[in-house]
């Protein structure tokens, strides 16, 4: 009975978000309070799972993303951004352009949410484009693919740091693995798949990407545009070998021990963009603080869908629907890893959505986790985000964003668009894998 309810409950998701297209916060909480009355629990245990599942869930994550949001809005505005792209271009060189995008793409997409970065790399993208001479989907996918994988794998970006904290993974160690699965899933499905790409001509409407252009003489500097946004990948990733070398109780051990905090690295690094890529170049604190307080809108339907998948997780453990499935996954013979990766993919096909995805399945392969020692939780984090990357099409907002701005047709878009982001979950899944054998 628990396991036809799961499966009850996620058909039902997926009727409820792709078909009659409520809301996707209200779909999980109708959803889970289904499953619970369902499951023989009362009224008033099911109000108070749905509200502990959501506390427990958003907890810390409420700072990482908004944190996130408000870093990847300074990049964007200050011209961070731009000013990477075009370093990056001019050390490459227009024979190993995809390359430099490719790697544009990544620094960027870390702190940047995927829609908040593809409007900003979109006008780069054809401005590169026109002045190289090179087709212009051999120039969007790497960058795009680079943007997809940041989003899909890496905290702090909403999905992964969510899926981490429920499986208990180090955000810092979930971090690096990221960096390692990343490599080979950027070049296959960026300059590699985009060299194949040279048939498509796009002709993207003129109106769409008349952005406000930033003058060369008034972007920012190198230095500090590539500092502030791999500042929290560098303290995300560093403070954790230092705590574990200065003495225990030192005032030095104590300050980097408050710098391993995820939230901790997203507020100085916030900080350090507020001075740097704000104050410092003349602007006010009003105008500054607006910028955040903009960044926080866009972020808020994020937490919103993070926040109603925290409900149907605890629903599925309160009701003893995630014991239940645990025991009966401990008997299949099949890698954990491998099944997160399909149970997200599936889901991801279904919904649409990569955040819808990654967090119904935590709910589903929590048990597993807990029962299993073996299975390194940082790993299946990223199992189950390049899962929710799977084959993304018509159900899929970014197919849309994809196909509308450079004026596809949805034939053209699966060609390049799902084919780019199918690439992008096979070879993460690899990566993963070899990465258990090694870790």
């Amino acid at each position: 009975m628990p396991l036809l309810l799961t499966f009850l409950g996620i058909l039902a998701l997926v009727f409820l978000i792709a078909f009659v297209k409520i809301d996707t916060f209200i779909s999980f909480v109708l959803v889970s309070l289904a499953i619970g009355l369902a499951s023989g629990m009362d009224v008033a245990a099911v109000g108070k799972s749905i509200q502990t599942g959501i506390g427990g869930t958003l907890g810390e994550l409420v700072l990482i993303v908004g944190f996130g949001a408000m870093l990847g809005r300074l990049v964007a505005e200050s011209g961070a951004a731009m000013r990477i792209t075009n370093v990056l271009i001019k050390v490459f060189g227009v024979k190993n352009l995809r390359w430099g995008l490719a790697l544009a793409g990544f620094i960027i997409g870390i702190p940047l949410f995927y829609n908040a970065g593809f409007i900003i790399v979109f006008p780069l993208i054809i401005t590169i484009a026109a002045s190289s001479g090179l087709p212009m989907m051999t120039v969007a996918v790497p960058m795009l693919a680079a943007l997809s994988v940041a989003h899909g794998y890496l905290p702090p970006h909403p999905s992964p740091a969510a899926i981490a904290g429920q499986l208990g993974a180090n955000i810092g160690r979930t971090l690096v693995y990221g960096i390692l699965v990343s490599i080979p899933a950027i070049i296959i499905a960026g300059p590699i798949f985009g060299r194949t790409l040279t048939k498509y001509q796009p002709k993207p409407d003129p109106q769409l990407f008349k952005v406000r252009v930033i003058p060369e003489h008034e972007l920012p500097g190198a230095g500090i545009s590539f500092f502030v946004a791999l500042l929290p990948v560098l303290l995300l990733t560093m403070t954790g070998p230092l705590k574990s070398v200065l003495p225990a109780g030192s005032f030095a051990h104590q300050a980097v021990t408050l710098l391993a905090e995820p939230y901790i690295g997203m507020l100085l690094s916030v900080l350090v963009a507020v001075y740097a890529l704000g104050i410092q170049r003349g602007q006010t604190m009003k105008v500054v603080m607006k910028d955040l307080e903009e960044a926080i809108k866009a972020a808020s339907p994020v937490l919103l869908v993070i926040a109603g998948a925290g409900a149907l997780k605890q629903i599925f453990i309160d009701s003893g629907t995630s014991k239940y499935i645990g025991f009966l996954l401990q008997g299949v013979d099949i890698s954990p890893l491998l099944l997160g990766w399909a149970i997200a993919a599936v889901i991801r096909v279904c919904v649409g959505s990569a955040t819808v995805a990654g967090l119904t399945t935590v709910g589903i392969i929590l048990p597993l986790i807990q029962n299993q020692t073996n299975v390194k939780p940082e790993l299946m984090v990223l199992a189950i985000g390049s899962g929710s990357l799977m084959m993304s099409h018509l159900n899929d907002g970014g197919f849309w964003l994809f196909k509308e701005y450079f004026n596809l047709s949805i034939k053209e878009t699966l060609q390049t668009w799902t084919v780019m982001e199918t690439i992008v979950s096979i070879v993460g899944l690899l990566g993963v894998l070899a990465l258990n054998l090694v870790v």
